[in-house]
């Protein structure tokens, strides 16, 4: 077909009308890849006039591995997807297909549309799927929208911190939540969420010290279609993606790789995410909460953690006090636990109070739940005794002691009993008679009173104490 030909062609009214109907756009291009022919869709489609590309080279306005330009060198039709215009600055699909004259190339022909909408359509689709998979993933989790609401405690210290997560909720600041294992950081952060104006979002968790090092990186920032072996041809949203306009809690980020770290520097940075594999970034709404059960400081010193994203996360910081340094929460804390697991108001054994309150609690509240969770599985009918405890927390007193059964209720006698153990426990355990009036809670003359009255025997060498 002669250049003179397509011109006849492109004349051809009804052709024209045709063309300018189909909602695709329509591009013809000559042997030399000059446009010679593009329909009324280009306009609608990329806002831009038919004059501004007729007659251009294509290989002068568009990549060398553009489709159109592909298929006419090949002679073998192409389908692109999500192929980029940079004519039009964005995004198309479609087919190019060669134009053969007497079996020889003399053009090609593509038809393609804007991708944009479509995109940004699948991608929301793509994140809808995948917070309901992380959400289905959570619903059995031990940890409760109800009990992200409540954190047990009588002791002021906590009462503090708990006071200052609700205020620095309203704030958009990211938080930096630090305590040994098992004090309930993870209900803290769940705390903040609720209390702040993205409650409504996403609550996504990520443990960085559960996820194996060649994983963290696609778990957190997603991966487009193919990007590596193994990966889904769909693609995947990273949990920043999931947690849009809500809250991620970076849990353990003191076992993030340093090369990670660098990486999720740039993502609080920038307040964007770029898909492994992809080209596009993604703008982030995102609430940053991280805890850590280690010494940041030391890791910092010793070239583990960097600064740079410690004075990033640390904006304002909530120490959880490990529960042997609350020992007044043990009893409230127990009867709520005991309620939420049998949903029943049991009884508890006076003497079960000491053996707790005597043991230090190295895994702290977890720890906690998982005895009394023993406890109500084996106590006796509706009372929780010291035989109902594991074995380590028992004492070899408290292995001489009744039954349950045959115990003396009455209450008098029972207080008495609890009072006695008490004060010789802690006698023995403390180094003097100040640290363990203290540790008791009662005033100096109530505690001599009390041995007084149980005749308990006592050390007189620290005399001047009582003066």
């Amino acid at each position: 077909m002669m250049p003179e030909e397509y011109g006849k062609l492109f004349e051809n009214k009804l052709f024209c009308e045709i063309m300018d109907n189909v909602t695709d756009v329509v591009m013809v291009i000559d042997q030399e890849t000059r446009v010679v022919y593009i329909n009324q869709a280009y306009e609608k489609t990329f806002n831009r006039k038919v004059e501004q590309i007729i007659g251009k080279k294509l290989c002068d306005i568009e990549e060398e591995h553009t489709p159109a330009i592909q298929a006419l060198k090949t002679g073998t039709a192409l389908i692109h997807r999500t192929e980029y215009l940079k004519s039009a600055n964005m995004d198309s699909v479609g087919i190019s297909c060669p134009i053969r004259y007497h079996g020889e190339v003399v053009g090609g022909v593509s038809v393609f549309n804007n991708t944009t909408e479509y995109i940004k359509l699948v991608s929301k689709l793509q994140r809808t799927k995948e917070m309901n998979r992380y959400l289905e993933e959570q619903f059995d989790s031990s940890v409760t929208a109800q009990q992200a609401r409540e954190f047990v405690t009588v002791n002021s210290h906590m009462k503090h911190v708990l006071g200052l997560a609700i205020r620095v909720a309203k704030s958009s600041a990211n938080v930096l939540i630090r305590g040994e294992s098992g004090v309930g950081k993870e209900i803290m952060a769940k705390i903040i969420h609720a209390n702040s104006q993205r409650h409504e979002g996403p609550f996504v968790k990520v443990n960085c010290a559960a996820i194996p090092d060649n994983l963290l990186e696609s778990e957190l920032f997603g991966y487009v279609g193919g990007a590596f072996t193994g990966a889904r041809k769909e693609g995947k949203a990273g949990k920043f993606e999931l947690a849009q306009n809500g809250t991620i809690f970076l849990d353990e980020i003191g076992d993030m790789p340093v090369n990670m770290q660098v990486k999720l520097l740039r993502v609080l940075q920038e307040r964007e995410v770029e898909r492994i594999g992809g080209s596009r970034p993604i703008p982030l709404n995102v609430r940053i909460v991280a805890a850590t059960n280690q010494n940041l400081e030391e890791l910092i010193r010793i070239g583990k953690f960097r600064q740079d994203l410690y004075f990033r996360l640390n904006v304002i910081e909530l120490k959880i006090t490990p529960l042997r340094s609350r020992k007044e929460d043990i009893p409230i804390l127990v009867h709520h636990l005991v309620k939420k697991i049998t949903g029943e108001n049991i009884n508890v054994d006076p003497r079960v109070m000491t053996c707790l309150n005597l043991y230090d609690w190295p895994g702290n509240i977890r720890e906690l739940q998982n005895v009394i969770e023993h406890a109500c599985i084996m106590r006796d009918d509706n009372l929780i005794d010291v035989y109902a405890l594991p074995q380590y927390l028992r004492s070899a007193e408290d292995m001489e002691v009744p039954r349950a059964k045959d115990m003396n209720y009455n209450l008098k006698d029972m207080t008495e009993i609890l009072e006695k153990d008490l004060i010789q426990k802690a006698l023995k355990k403390f180094s003097n008679k100040t640290e363990a009036i203290q540790k008791l809670g009662i005033s100096r003359s109530s505690f001599y009173d009390k041995i007084k009255k149980y005749e308990i025997d006592v050390d007189d060498t620290e005399e001047e104490e009582s003066k």
